[in-house]
């Protein structure tokens, strides 16, 4: 890369860094004022929503990627335009297209630290938090099954786990087993199991009930071997949001889902936008040289940043919104994810290439 090339992506790194500095605290603070609304005596303590907010923030700071690269591209190339080093570099012949480029290289510097940041700082740290904030809240009286219910299905078998406790520990358990027909044959009732390391489960506190012609039997039993339907997956991680998953850990739990003839839309989505969040970041980017030669009467920074700003906000909640309607409509999530990012880069693609045409 060519001098003024570093030059250039090193000033549009400071103006990520300033975008940052502006965001990252604001919308912290709105994480921490929404978790404290979940504090309670012998709970929850603020001490802890603290903490969960600490361990949330590399996933804040990766879901506002894009917004930090308009906002940044635009604060880094709007000082260079206010210090006329763009206007010098225009006057030695460099078009506004390669300076788009060196641009976008920063981008692609950037969205390769946010993906590194995401895969391996970013989701243990949020799952470990929400896990803490979980167990904190389960550990309150005012607690009302705060982990919410698992199901799961296997041929004509269907368990569900009322929740999970510390220690990967399933609370709650109903197993219902049904002939071709649909009749029930059996239901299973545990008030616990125990998990062992091959992943097969010892049920406790047991109430056994069959069906056979038109016969009940009841049986209570201290403990029962299952083959669980849930052995080939941790279940702290059924527990939590699909926007705290890895690549990785998507992956396994699309398997697991489609294995269980579960629906798989909303992981599906979630795997995808990993992939549409790094394309909108570079859209944004490039965005980012209309508002630096776009000719204004107010050449001053602020206007830019406004219109920025409420560029970038339109575009979150507009591609938020056509997500949820694609999980709504249960519509292709590959293009639910990624038509929209695309079409943003492309125009913005557009916008560049005519601003060089007409300068």
């Amino acid at each position: 890369m060519s001098l003024w090339g570093r030059y250039l992506v090193r000033n549009v790194f400071v103006g990520f860094g300033a975008a940052a500095a502006l965001l990252i605290p604001l919308f912290t603070t709105f994480d921490l004022i929404s978790e404290l609304d979940n504090v309670s005596a012998g709970g929850y303590r603020w001490t802890q929503a603290v903490a969960v907010v600490l361990m949330t923030l590399p996933r804040r700071l990766i879901d506002l990627g894009p917004f930090i690269a308009l906002l940044g591209g635009i604060v880094g190339l709007g000082q260079l335009a206010v210090s006329q080093e763009l206007t010098a570099l225009r006057a030695a012949g460099v078009s506004i297209v390669r300076i788009a480029l060196a641009a976008v290289t920063a981008g692609v510097l950037l969205t390769a630290s946010l993906a590194a940041l995401d895969e391996w700082v970013a989701s243990p740290l949020q799952q470990r938090g929400l896990q803490m904030r979980n167990a904190a809240i389960t550990s309150s009286d005012e607690a009302v099954n705060a982990k919410g219910t698992l199901w799961a299905r296997r041929g004509n078998e269907i368990a569900r786990i009322d929740s999970v406790a510390a220690h990967n520990r399933p609370m709650g358990i109903e197993i219902f087993h049904y002939n071709p027909d649909n009749t029930l044959v059996s239901y299973i009732h545990a008030d616990n199991a125990s998990v062992s390391q091959d992943g097969s489960w010892t049920l406790n506190q047991v109430n056994f009930k069959q069906w056979s012609n038109g016969e009940e039997t009841v049986r209570e039993l201290d403990s029962l071997q299952w083959t669980s339907i849930f052995s080939s997956i941790h279940l702290k991680e059924l527990t939590l949001p699909s926007d705290s998953f890895s690549i990785k850990q998507l992956s396994r739990y699309i398997h697991f889902l489609k294995a269980t003839d579960q629906p798989v839309d909303q992981y599906s989505i979630a795997l995808w936008q990993k992939f549409g969040r790094p394309i909108l970041t570079l859209a944004m980017i490039l965005l980012a040289v209309p508002f630096t030669f776009v000719q204004q009467r107010d050449p001053g920074m602020g206007s830019r940043l406004a219109v920025g700003a409420v560029v970038g906000l339109l575009t979150y909640v507009g591609n938020q919104i056509i997500v949820n309607l694609g999980l709504l409509f249960a519509l292709n999530p590959l293009l639910t994810t990624l038509l929209p990012p695309l079409f943003i880069l492309g125009a913005a693609l557009m916008l560049v290439y005519r601003f060089d045409r007409n300068a």
